[in-house]
């Protein structure tokens, strides 16, 4: 586990205990806000508010009050998928939190490589990776090229989600990891691979 608090959107997501967060997506939802980020009980803690049909993706992630904590965008024309994360509503490069982009062109599995603005190491050395099976629901977020686990997802079914055509998983955040910033990087999962599935 990380020794140090890791802030990446502020010190007030982390937090010295395991956090359970719950993404629900609106399956059928093309309007407005068709993300919510729920704690165990349902609390709602983040909404996601984006232009998800325009040509140019971008989503807003926002705290419960409607602040936007950090703007997710797609950069066009890149090799490798790569998007971009800035604080709050700003695309301007000074403003610049962390990339995302995929490991490699072709992937059957989910490998992602996270790098913080603070890196200096030209993209060779990833802050955080993503790895495992959008698919099923079961990626992990890990430190750097360690086996450090800060993150993990599950696959959750209720017969009442799929009534209400929702599709709800869950994240466990380990302690003194930023649960915004986790995520933040499941909302750019979820728009990376929903170019690949054409959905």
């Amino acid at each position: 586990m990380m020794s140090q608090p890791a802030a990446i959107l502020g010190p007030q997501y982390c937090v010295p205990q395991v956090v359970d967060i719950a993404i629900v997506r609106k399956v059928m939802s093309l309007a407005d806000g068709s993300f919510v980020v729920t704690d165990a009980n349902d609390n709602i803690l983040f909404k996601v508010k984006g232009r998800f049909f325009s040509i140019h993706d971008r989503r807003v992630l926002v705290d419960a009050a409607g602040n936007p904590l950090v703007t997710l965008t797609e950069k066009i024309m890149s090799a490798h998928d790569r998007w971009q994360a800035f604080r709050g509503e700003s695309t301007d490069p000074k403003d610049l939190i962390f990339t995302v982009k995929r490991s490699s062109m072709i992937q059957l599995k989910t490998k992602l490589h996270v790098f913080l603005s603070t890196n200096t190491t030209n993209e060779h050395v990833c802050d955080f990776r993503i790895e495992g099976s959008w698919l099923e629901r079961s990626c992990v977020v890990y430190a750097g090229e360690s086996n450090n686990v800060v993150a993990q997802m599950h696959k959750k079914h209720s017969v009442q989600s799929v009534l209400l055509g929702k599709d709800k998983f869950m994240v466990t955040v380990y302690p003194n990891v930023d649960y915004a910033f986790i995520a933040a990087i499941i909302v750019i999962l979820d728009g990376i691979n929903k170019d690949d599935s054409g959905d």
